[in-house]
């Protein structure tokens, strides 16, 4: 009787022993797969390596372009030589396009984020790379404009002009082209010029492409300075008593490092793309008078004319714009160790008169159609003369002409950039499929 009663104790005792065991085993294997799919893995292919999070990912194809412009589809990640399409990859859930999930290529590897499925299927695309100004240029016109009399108005899609500048010869848009847009940082732009140095000059439209109203710069507007009561004042960078000073900042040059502190400092993706090595041309080179003999010494209250002034004055007969910029007005980054002033805290500046000029605009003569009318007023960076009192400084007008406005006067703020000139574009330009920067 006491035997039996041992044997089923026993049982009793291996039956528990084993639920536990089970239990344990059990949890163990959904811990492991949880984490599976928390974790991101790497793949290792032939050549290069796809890093995801392994919710059932399925690539299925990869493309390459051919010489021909068509693809070819591989089985390995190209490592070198070719830049990912991003507006042609993609992937997908039960054959449904998944626009959570975002591709990356970088340095030989695809990385895909955001996937949250199972039965998540991925289409890569791969173009032979071409450099940001290659893309541009491609399939354009090049021209020279031969006059600057006149408003440009037409229609130029197709169209890229050509002008010397400091580096070697920019090639810029101008009219009434829907060509130039770009996607980068979170924001949309417009393409002014491909720099003699490859880089690419672009301009702030905001996070839509409507190309007119507030929502084309930053909001709210601001001075150029506040004070404006000194030649001084005329610079987007000014030491009291100076004519080149580089001591202050003016007071839009605060409103846009601001912003790029926000929206780009802290984003190592977005700074990797900026040249830090093309400046900004705040010209106060030239001071004439109407005679063209020297005028005023910049400093004070003395009447002093400006380069702006001569070269895009309305009321004479020759107008030269141009993309040289005297010794010691083009501003640099302090990062640019070794070029020129390294006077900018961070590689953002504004637009130039002689850009608006080149692009289809002109002193005192209205322009609705041509790409930087936007039916606001927001400044160039580009002085025109000190009189009376005042510091007058050029700005692009509600009607799309440019006019001279005093220092203290409030007008909006389109911040420009210097992309690098080996950053990957992808796109056609238009509003509907603009250049992305890969």
């Amino acid at each position: 009787m006491n035997f039996e009663i041992l044997k089923k104790n026993h049982l009793t005792r291996n039956i528990i022993i084993g639920i536990i065991v089970i239990a344990l085993i059990t949890t163990l294997i959904l811990n492991f797969t949880r984490a599976k799919y928390r974790t991101t893995q790497s793949v290792p292919l032939i050549n290069g390596t796809i890093t995801y999070i392994p919710y059932d990912l399925n690539i299925v194809a990869i493309y390459q372009e051919n010489e021909a412009g068509g693809y070819d589809e591989v089985d390995v990640v190209p490592t070198s030589g070719y830049a990912l399409n991003t507006s042609e990859s993609y992937c997908a859930v039960d054959d449904v396009k998944d626009e959570n999930i975002t591709i990356e290529y970088v340095d030989g590897k695809i990385n895909i984020l955001g996937t949250s499925q199972k039965g998540t299927k991925c289409y890569l695309y791969f173009d032979i790379f071409r450099t940001a100004s290659e893309v541009i240029l491609a399939d354009k016109t090049i021209q020279e404009r031969a006059s600057f009399s006149s408003v440009l108005t037409s229609n130029t899609n197709g169209v890229i002009y050509q002008a010397p500048d400091g580096e070697g010869t920019s090639y810029y848009f101008a009219g009434n082209t829907t060509e130039n847009w770009l996607s980068f940082a979170g924001f949309y732009w417009r393409i002014i010029r491909i720099n003699g140095d490859g880089t690419v000059r672009i301009i702030y439209n905001g996070t839509s492409t409507s190309t007119t109203g507030t929502s084309t710069q930053l909001s709210g507007i601001s001075a150029f300075n506040n004070l404006s009561n000194s030649n001084m004042y005329m610079g987007y960078m000014y030491t009291s008593g100076y004519v080149h000073g580089l001591g202050k900042s003016s007071t839009i040059k605060g409103r846009v490092d601001e912003w790029y502190q926000n929206n780009i400092a802290n984003n190592k993706k977005y700074t990797s793309k900026i040249s830090i090595t093309t400046g900004f041309c705040g010209d106060r080179s030239n001071y004439r008078n109407t005679t063209g003999t020297t005028s005023g010494g910049g400093t004070g209250t003395t009447t002093t004319y400006y380069g702006a002034y001569i070269r895009l004055d309305a009321f004479k007969e020759v107008i030269r714009p141009t993309y040289d910029c005297p010794y010691n007005e083009d501003l640099y980054t302090v990062d640019g160790a070794g070029i020129g002033n390294e006077a900018l805290t961070y590689p953002v500046g504004l637009i130039t008169a002689d850009e608006v000029v080149y692009a289809g605009g002109r002193l005192g003569s209205n322009n609705s159609s041509y790409y930087l009318y936007t039916n606001q007023q927001y400044w160039t960076m580009s002085p025109y003369y000190y009189a009376g009192s005042q510091a007058y400084l050029l700005e692009v007008h509600w009607d799309g002409y440019l006019t001279y406005y005093y220092s203290g006067g409030s007008c909006g703020i389109r911040p420009v950039l210097n992309l690098k000139a080996d950053v990957q574009l992808s796109g056609t330009g238009t509003s509907t499929d603009p250049f992305i920067v890969n």
